[in-house]
């Protein structure tokens, strides 16, 4: 007796599954972004882009909003369907309407443990287009646009996208997983918050502060600066919300990630739609059936 392959009940659903366009275009915006984040200090001293210290995040951000429409555009193209749109709006509107909870609580921000969850389950691909649609959606709401939203966006964008790439997706369960998702978290949160903090460093005065970004300093100067800028402005903030995550991540994670994961599989975004022909009757007698 022979019987057919059989998947494991536990294998994790994917709201999309990258295909090599979608990497493509992740690693392209990526590397855009880390030139967007970091030219304080791949650009010498002697650069013409130093001239211009108060104009290059202004064209950084211009061209990320384009580079995070055109991902997301191309992970829609590789399979994200009707149902999966319903729960990316879905979930983005919950991560929208959490930010301003705390919003000016020494970074008390909830939102950030929903976007670890839900890229756990749903993925890489998903994880990256919620965590941006979640930040524009919130600076729509909160009013918080500016040209530090495009950096926003992709600074969560990288943060959710994070989450769906920790391992064990389909095995991991229980205590261990939330502590790995509250580790991840801590640490995550800290790095969305220097990774921000790069992107408003530049717009400071230098003659307004000693530790604003200098253009005509050398790389290991502005290096300390930025150091002692993180520490006087934003240590406290970034603390804040590494410890809600963790400490939602530890008390909420568990029926969340059990709703989540149940969602994925009523959904059934890997199931493949066919449609059936109708049953027509040609002969009038056999439609009836026999006398």
């Amino acid at each position: 007796m022979t019987g057919s392959p059989v998947t494991p009940p536990d294998r994790q659903a994917r709201a999309v599954r990258l295909g090599p366009r979608s990497v493509a275009a992740l690693i392209l915006v990526s590397a855009v972004g880390v030139a967007g984040f970091g030219w304080p200090f791949l650009a010498p001293p002697d650069a013409s882009l130093n001239a211009h210290t108060q104009d290059a995040p202004w064209l950084f951000a211009g061209l990320l909003v384009l580079l995070v429409a055109v991902v997301a555009a191309t992970i829609s193209e590789s399979g994200l369907g009707p149902k999966a749109v319903a729960m990316l709006g879905v979930l983005a509107a919950a991560g929208a309407a959490l930010r301003p909870i705390g919003a000016g609580t020494a970074g008390l921000e909830p939102m950030f443990f929903l976007m670890v969850l839900s890229g756990r389950v749903l993925g890489p691909g998903f994880g990256f287009v919620l965590g941006s649609v979640t930040m524009f959606a919130s600076a729509l709401l909160t009013g918080g646009v500016g040209p530090w939203m495009p950096f926003q966006m992709l600074a969560m964008g990288w943060f959710t996208m994070g989450a769906g790439l920790l391992p064990g997706p389909d095995r991991l369960r229980g205590r261990a997983e939330l502590l790995m998702l509250a580790a991840y978290g801590f640490l995550a949160a800290f790095a969305y918050g220097t990774v921000m903090n790069l992107a408003g460093w530049t717009f400071m005065n230098t003659l307004a502060s000693n530790i604003a970004f200098d253009p005509d300093a050398s790389v290991a100067s502005n290096l300390a600066r930025f150091l002692a800028y993180c520490l006087a402005t934003s240590l406290g903030w970034d603390g804040g919300r590494a410890a809600m995550t963790v400490v939602l991540t530890l008390t909420l994670g568990a029926p969340i990630l059990r709703a989540l994961r149940r969602a994925t599989r009523r959904a059934a975004f890997e199931a493949p739609i066919t449609f059936e022909d109708p049953i027509t009757f040609e002969d009038p007698e056999k439609a009836n059936g026999p006398a």
